[in-house]
């Protein structure tokens, strides 16, 4: 389809065979995302989670991604070297059925923001950091989805509105309003 919009894309690649689960990606990431930067260390709030094994010697990162409203129905297990995980061990998703990728103040759902909110890096810090070279970031071009859908910006608004207040969150769209 030619004339189609692209839209960048950026992705961490995850080689679990190189993962020797130091867990350096989820230090610096909960590090990062502290208030104020680098002030603290709490993985509970870092966007990178390693599912670890050590006895089967297995370590698997996994990066947060979109949030759900809805409670997923896939229930499969998976079989790595004999043992058994359930299917939302490896899941990216923030959902209602479990406490993973939340904030564990608030329990707004956490992302991975590929770091962008620090505009000076050139790949996120956990691929910086991570000595084994799981990690590896990479960035191509897709064609562009449509708009949003209502659904998808309703969530985010939720969202905002439950961290600062649906009063701040108005008068924030107000201002932009204007401006636009």
């Amino acid at each position: 389809m030619t004339g189609a919009k692209k839209k960048i894309v950026k992705t961490i690649r995850i080689d679990v065979d190189k993962c020797n689960g130091c867990r350096a990606c989820e230090v610096i990431c909960s590090a990062l995302h502290a208030a104020p930067k680098y002030s603290s260390n709490n993985p509970a709030r870092s966007r990178v989670r390693v599912i670890r094994d050590p006895l089967a010697d297995i370590y698997i990162p996994v990066y947060a991604g979109e949030y759900t409203a809805a409670e997923c129905t896939g229930r499969d297990k998976y079989v790595i070297d004999g043992k058994e995980y359930d299917e939302c061990a490896f899941c990216r998703a923030s959902c209602p059925s479990r406490d993973a990728f939340k904030e564990p103040d608030s329990g707004l759902p956490l992302k991975c923001d590929m770091c962008e909110s620090d505009p000076t890096l050139t790949e996120p810090m956990c691929v910086q950091w991570c000595l084994a070279d799981a990690l590896t970031y990479e960035i191509r071009e897709e064609e562009a989805d449509e708009q949003p859908s209502a659904e998808d910006v309703d969530v985010g608004l939720e969202a905002l509105a439950n961290k600062y207040g649906w009063e701040k969150v108005l008068d924030s769209i107000a201002r932009k309003s204007k401006k636009a």
